[in-house]
């Protein structure tokens, strides 16, 4: 799809990417593919939850790289997406590794650590041809060490729920994004007030990311949410494009003002 500098941009991004997750994602990735020509990031876990190496799951490796091949993106996200470092030991590291989330893998790693889990993803993509732009923490937590390490790497960005980052000097864009809580009935209800609220807030910005989990996509009242929210979005003339595309065109417009 055909974009001019001033449009305003829409991400589609899908969370936990990985062979247990596909089956979540496919009728919902199917559906979009059905609207036409709808970029996608997807953010790729190489062993989600130390049982899903995609190694071991070629016919998977063979559809990402199809996607890739069409037109979509690849982003590392975590390496295994589950913490299993020493136990917390502060009230607010137990509440971030306890309560927030159990996936935040990168949230309490050494610098050496993250380094050795990031070059593992890096060599991932490559043993699979994949180009590698971006690293998205799981539950978008990172530690010093993480972001230590990323200085160190050939990524051009990083991101947390409201700003792409761009690499090593952790420029910030404003990037805002839609994203839920569906564990729960309440918890989904919740999230549809605040999104609302939110894309009403955002309706002037630039850019607008949505960012999908595989929970969401098992219950039909937040899969339907977004189907309907990316076809509204869609309507009003917001132009799909990958992170590593809009960060792109974001570059050449500040090229081009200079």
């Amino acid at each position: 799809m055909a974009e001019t500098p001033n449009d305003f941009a829409l991400l589609l991004v899908l969370h936990d990417v990985a062979p247990s997750t596909w089956a979540d994602y496919q009728p919902f990735v199917e559906a979009v593919d059905a609207l036409g020509d709808v970029p996608m990031t997807w953010l790729v876990v190489p062993d989600f939850h130390r049982h899903n190496a995609l190694q071991a799951h070629p016919q998977f490796c063979r559809l990402l790289s199809e996607r890739v091949a069409r037109g979509d993106e690849l982003a590392l996200h975590g390496y295994f997406h589950d913490d299993r470092e020493a136990p917390p030991t502060t009230p607010r590291d137990w509440f971030m590794r306890r309560v927030y989330t159990h996936e935040g893998e990168f949230y309490r790693l050494s610098r050496e650590s993250a380094l050795a889990r990031l070059r593992a993803g890096i060599d991932v993509f490559q043993q699979h041809n994949w180009s590698l732009h971006g690293f998205v923490a799981p539950a978008w937590l990172m530690s010093d060490g993480t972001r230590q390490a990323l200085r160190e790497l050939p990524l051009s960005y990083t991101s947390d729920p409201q700003h792409l980052y761009r690499l090593p000097d952790f420029t910030a864009i404003g990037a805002p994004g839609l994203v839920w809580s569906a564990r729960s009935a309440w918890r989904r209800g919740l999230s549809k007030m605040l999104s609302e609220q939110r894309e009403q807030r955002w309706r002037q910005a630039p850019v607008i990311r949505l960012g999908l989990h595989p929970v969401d996509m098992r219950h039909e009242f937040s899969r339907h949410y977004w189907l309907h929210t990316l076809e509204r979005l869609l309507a009003e003339g917001r132009v799909p494009m990958t992170k590593m595309h809009w960060l792109a065109q974001q570059r050449g417009q500040a090229e081009r003002a200079a």
